[in-house]
């Protein structure tokens, strides 16, 4: 007979696993928030620039705690690919929160998974079954509600976000595989470095002197980018990824909120319809694949 473990011990980490995804919904909705309210000032370069920068004062910390030797990899040209590849998913995302409502960027963003599921069958040989096949097609169809291209609505702004969430989607694909061997700070420090260095080296091109006040909310940019990767990994971490993902929808919530307070921004019908379509699809995927079935 096996050990039978107290359902209290189970419970502990599964809750807190669960607030720390809350919360890591809830710190990416306001840096997105900060991101949406920058860039009508500052160009997307230079905001990028200390996103990544600042990002790199919460890893550091943990670099010093584990050691430096976690910097050694034996993978530079998938660090390579999956840091040139993710650059261009923020810049894309950046200026679609420049373009477009917070909630309607979030909304397509969350189609994100599904695309990893489709992705996942080229890039990894995995096996995915026509239930997941349906789940994905039908969430496809909710990104098609909010970005309505019945009525012409395909802006630059919707072809940034759809073009940053499906490189987004690669990136995810890439770090999946990539987690086999690399540690979650070493795929993150490698990133955030290489990030910083090519936008550091292209901002001052565009570079617009940021006030005091600015120069603090540019830099929670980066304090809050770094802070939510690390609080989502810690979810993951102590519960299962099935029990904790769909508290990460809360960040559509708060984006919706932060929309209506600062720019009395309410999500169209039609793109809560699709959220709600691509949340719903996203969900069954994750249930299929926490079952360990390939259908």
């Amino acid at each position: 007979m096996g050990v039978k473990i107290p359902a209290s011990r189970l419970v502990g980490p599964r809750l807190i696993g669960i607030a720390c995804m809350v919360a890591a919904a809830s710190v990416f909705a306001t840096m997105d928030a900060l991101v949406k309210w920058l860039v009508a000032t500052y160009p997307v370069i230079q905001v990028m620039a200390f996103r990544s920068a600042f990002a790199l004062v919460v890893v550091l910390p943990l670099l010093w705690a584990g050691g430096w030797g976690q910097l050694v990899t034996r993978r530079k040209w998938a660090h390579l690919l999956r840091s040139v590849i993710g650059l261009v998913a923020v810049a894309c995302f950046f200026q679609a929160l420049d373009d477009l409502p917070l909630a309607q960027v979030t909304g397509i963003f969350f189609a994100a998974p599904l695309m990893m599921t489709a992705l996942s069958v080229p890039l990894l040989k995995e096996r995915v079954g026509p239930r997941r096949w349906a789940a994905v097609a039908v969430g496809f169809l909710g990104v098609l509600l909010i970005v309505r291209p019945d009525r012409a609505l395909l802006n630059g702004g919707m072809a940034a976000a759809l073009a940053g969430t499906v490189l987004y989607a690669v990136v995810m694909v890439l770090i999946r595989d990539m987690s086999r061997t690399e540690k979650t700070v070493t795929i993150v420090f490698w990133f955030s470095a290489s990030s910083a260095l090519v936008s550091g080296a292209l901002a001052p091109f565009y570079w617009v002197p940021p006030s005091g006040w600015d120069f603090a909310l540019l830099a929670a940019v980066g304090l809050l980018g770094g802070a939510g990767q690390l609080l989502a990994t810690q979810a993951v971490r102590l519960a299962p990824v099935s029990v904790v993902a769909p508290f990460d929808y809360l960040h559509l919530v708060f984006a919706t909120g932060y929309g209506w307070a600062l720019w009395h921004d309410w999500p169209s019908v039609s793109t809560l319809a699709g959220s709600a379509v691509i949340m719903v699809c996203g969900l069954y995927v994750l249930h299929r694949e926490a079952q360990g079935r390939g259908d």
